[in-house]
Protein backbone atom coordinates (compact mmCIF):
# COMPACT_ATOMS: atom_id res chain seq x y z
CA UNK A 1 0.00 0.00 0.00
CA UNK A 2 1.36 3.40 -0.90
CA UNK A 3 2.34 5.69 1.81
CA UNK A 4 -0.01 8.50 0.99
CA UNK A 5 -2.64 6.17 1.72
CA UNK A 6 -1.75 5.14 5.43
CA UNK A 7 -0.61 8.92 6.15
CA UNK A 8 -4.13 10.08 5.19
CA UNK A 9 -5.78 7.36 7.17
CA UNK A 10 -3.45 8.19 10.34
CA UNK A 11 -4.65 11.54 9.73
CA UNK A 12 -7.91 10.84 9.65
CA UNK A 13 -8.20 8.45 12.70
CA UNK A 14 -6.73 11.51 14.53
CA UNK A 15 -10.02 13.54 13.49
CA UNK A 16 -12.29 10.72 14.21
CA UNK A 17 -13.23 11.48 17.51
CA UNK A 18 -16.23 13.36 18.58
CA UNK A 19 -14.08 15.53 21.01
CA UNK A 20 -11.34 16.00 18.80
CA UNK A 21 -14.25 17.04 16.32
CA UNK A 22 -16.16 19.40 18.58
CA UNK A 23 -12.59 21.20 18.90
CA UNK A 24 -12.04 21.70 15.26
CA UNK A 25 -14.89 23.09 14.87
CA UNK A 26 -14.90 25.47 17.44
CA UNK A 27 -12.17 26.84 16.41
CA UNK A 28 -12.94 26.99 12.74
CA UNK A 29 -16.02 28.87 14.26
CA UNK A 30 -14.00 31.10 16.63
CA UNK A 31 -10.72 31.44 15.16
CA UNK A 32 -8.69 30.99 18.11
CA UNK A 33 -9.67 29.48 21.62
CA UNK A 34 -7.76 29.09 24.87
CA UNK A 35 -7.99 26.27 27.00
CA UNK A 36 -9.95 27.12 29.82
CA UNK A 37 -12.43 28.28 26.99
CA UNK A 38 -12.47 25.09 25.36
CA UNK A 39 -12.74 23.19 28.72
CA UNK A 40 -15.77 25.14 30.05
CA UNK A 41 -17.69 24.84 26.47
CA UNK A 42 -17.02 20.94 26.40
CA UNK A 43 -17.19 20.29 30.02
CA UNK A 44 -14.37 18.07 29.96
CA UNK A 45 -11.62 17.84 32.63
CA UNK A 46 -8.53 19.78 31.96
CA UNK A 47 -6.36 16.51 31.92
CA UNK A 48 -8.81 14.82 28.82
CA UNK A 49 -8.53 17.77 27.19
CA UNK A 50 -5.47 18.63 27.06
CA UNK A 51 -4.79 14.85 25.47
CA UNK A 52 -7.59 15.60 22.74
CA UNK A 53 -5.15 18.75 21.97
CA UNK A 54 -2.05 16.84 21.86
CA UNK A 55 -3.20 14.63 19.53
CA UNK A 56 -4.59 17.53 17.25
CA UNK A 57 -0.84 19.08 17.79
CA UNK A 58 1.17 16.26 16.77
CA UNK A 59 -0.68 15.92 13.89
CA UNK A 60 -0.16 18.77 12.87
CA UNK A 61 -4.02 20.04 12.59
CA UNK A 62 -4.03 22.86 15.52
CA UNK A 63 -1.22 24.77 16.74
CA UNK A 64 -1.02 26.75 19.72
CA UNK A 65 0.83 30.07 20.54
CA UNK A 66 1.84 31.35 24.49
CA UNK A 67 0.34 34.74 24.94
CA UNK A 68 1.02 35.77 28.88
CA UNK A 69 -0.09 32.18 30.98
CA UNK A 70 -2.48 31.13 28.34
CA UNK A 71 -2.84 28.87 25.07
CA UNK A 72 -4.44 30.31 22.37
CA UNK A 73 -5.18 27.09 19.86
CA UNK A 74 -6.31 27.99 15.99
CA UNK A 75 -6.87 25.87 13.22
CA UNK A 76 -3.00 25.02 11.17
CA UNK A 77 -4.38 22.79 8.77
CA UNK A 78 -6.41 24.01 6.11
CA UNK A 79 -7.78 20.25 5.12
CA UNK A 80 -9.29 19.71 8.21
CA UNK A 81 -11.30 23.03 8.00
CA UNK A 82 -12.40 21.80 4.34
CA UNK A 83 -13.01 18.44 5.81
CA UNK A 84 -15.63 20.02 8.71
CA UNK A 85 -17.25 22.06 6.02
CA UNK A 86 -18.05 19.11 4.13
CA UNK A 87 -18.88 17.23 7.72
CA UNK A 88 -21.08 20.37 9.10
CA UNK A 89 -22.04 22.75 6.15
CA UNK A 90 -23.65 25.12 8.80
CA UNK A 91 -20.09 26.26 9.84
CA UNK A 92 -18.36 28.94 7.95
CA UNK A 93 -15.22 28.21 6.33
CA UNK A 94 -12.64 30.55 7.12
CA UNK A 95 -9.18 30.64 5.34
CA UNK A 96 -5.88 29.38 7.61
CA UNK A 97 -3.24 31.96 7.89
CA UNK A 98 -0.20 29.86 7.42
Amino acid sequence: MEEHYIRKAEWLKVIAHPVRLCIIQGLIEKNSCNVTEMQNCLELPQSTLSMHLQKLRSAGIIEGSRKGLEVIYQIKDQQATELLSVLFPQIQLKEVIE
